[in-house]
């Protein structure tokens, strides 16, 4: 029975997450794709992929993912478009051709994909924030 749960799981939020690459465009104004700076050495970065065309959700991800780290002036937050060909490098190594939220710590090069939580989480604002803040707490220590 778990077996099958899990396989309608995956099979969910791979419908979910392709659903967010042909949908309306980002009206986000408080963030900057700043994928064309290098990523920073010695520093844990929260780092969201995206495609040209963002869902509701994707843009829920970055606006929650924002308002968390004010809790953490101290890591750097990066918005990449992985359509964008200058990001190609960086998408690979990720392995991200879509919608992807990660922690990396440049120094280690340790990355912790939290994409499938981001998701699942984006309609709970508090349950976002509590369950991010836990996830940067264990990467950081």
């Amino acid at each position: 029975m778990k077996s099958i749960s899990l396989k309608i799981f995956t099979v969910l939020l791979v419908i979910f997450v392709g659903s967010c690459q042909g949908n309306s465009k980002s009206e986000t104004a408080t963030t900057v794709d700043n994928a064309s700076k290098e990523l920073v050495d010695n520093q844990i970065q929260v780092i969201q992929f995206h495609s040209e065309n963002r869902c509701m959700t994707c843009n829920k991800i970055e606006a929650l993912a924002l308002e968390t780290l004010k809790s953490y002036p101290e890591l750097q937050f990066q918005l990449v478009n992985v359509d964008d060909a200058k990001n190609e490098q960086l998408s690979e190594q990720f392995e991200a051709t879509g919608t992807a939220l990660f922690l990396y710590n440049s120094a280690t090069k340790q990355k912790l994909d939290l994409t499938e939580f981001a998701f699942m989480s984006a309609g709970n604002e508090a349950k976002f924030e509590t369950e991010l803040k836990k996830e940067i707490e264990k990467f950081i220590n």
